[in-house]
């Protein structure tokens, strides 16, 4: 057996398609994690992620990149806050925004956070995705550790959180903003009219010719003026050909 035989497996077994990744960047963290699992083919490894369910979850963390923290890059946050300001200036009131691969749902809160105090109360909520089942139970469950939150102001601590001991748990009222959902970018439909659209750090994974579906899936999703925020290393030189101008160095407006 050979990775694109290990790809078909986990597409059957996961319904993850490994096809639309960078493949060699893909094969290295794959070759990397078989050799922290103490395994030297791909038929021992499948049969490993078979038989041992916290292998198994330790390869789809692995695979689906769960890193993530609140406001990350906060000088590049802090950009996109601005543009916020400015689209709800012109009188864009009762925002929809999508956080797609939320992970732990360090993004989507941060967003909340964010719109909550730019709103004061006026409407808005987020759907936040991701392909992975278990991460998603932990960003519902919305707790978080003292280093995990170490980007987060005191102020906001304050407002947004309830802490116990070392664990800063998201309160109720702004946990309620925020809806949950299993989406996968490369499989699933897209939903439509959103204002903003968050998808950070995971694009730079895919090669070019699923790079080019996502965002035109995107533009398609948004509403005309609308807003795509893109991770630090995903700039698009060419956001003409998918219907945006640029905003900003990472974030894109849809004509």
């Amino acid at each position: 057996m050979d990775m694109a035989d290990f790809e078909r497996w986990v597409f059957r077994e996961f319904k993850i398609d490994l096809s639309a990744y960078k493949s060699k960047q893909l094969h290295r963290r794959i070759e990397s994690l078989m050799k922290r699992s103490k395994v030297d083919s791909i038929e021992a490894y499948i049969d490993l992620l078979k038989r041992d369910p916290a292998q198994q979850q330790k390869f789809l963390d692995f695979i689906t990149i769960n890193v993530t923290e609140f406001f990350r890059n906060p000088s590049v946050f802090e950009d996109f806050r601005k543009k916020v300001e400015d689209y709800i200036s012109k009188g864009n009131r009762q925002l929809k925004v999508w956080s797609a691969a939320c992970s732990i749902g360090s993004e989507p809160y941060s967003i909340a956070m964010m719109l909550d105090d730019i709103l004061r109360g006026k409407d808005y909520w987020i759907l936040a995705t991701d392909i992975d089942s278990t991460i998603l139970e932990r960003a519902k469950l919305g707790e978080y550790s003292e280093p995990e939150v170490k980007n987060v102001s005191s102020e906001y601590k304050a407002k947004y959180f309830t802490r116990t001991g070392d664990v800063f748990s998201i309160k109720p009222e702004l946990k309620k903003r925020v809806i949950f959902k299993k989406h996968d970018l490369i499989r699933d439909e897209y939903e439509m009219n959103f204002d903003i659209i968050v998808c950070r750090n995971v694009v730079i994974y895919f090669k070019q010719e699923t790079k080019d579906e996502l965002y035109r899936k995107f533009s398609k999703s948004l509403k005309k003026g609308g807003l795509l925020f893109v991770g630090s290393t995903e700039s698009m030189y060419n956001y003409r050909e998918y219907g945006f101008e640029k905003a900003s160095t990472f974030i894109y407006r849809k004509l």
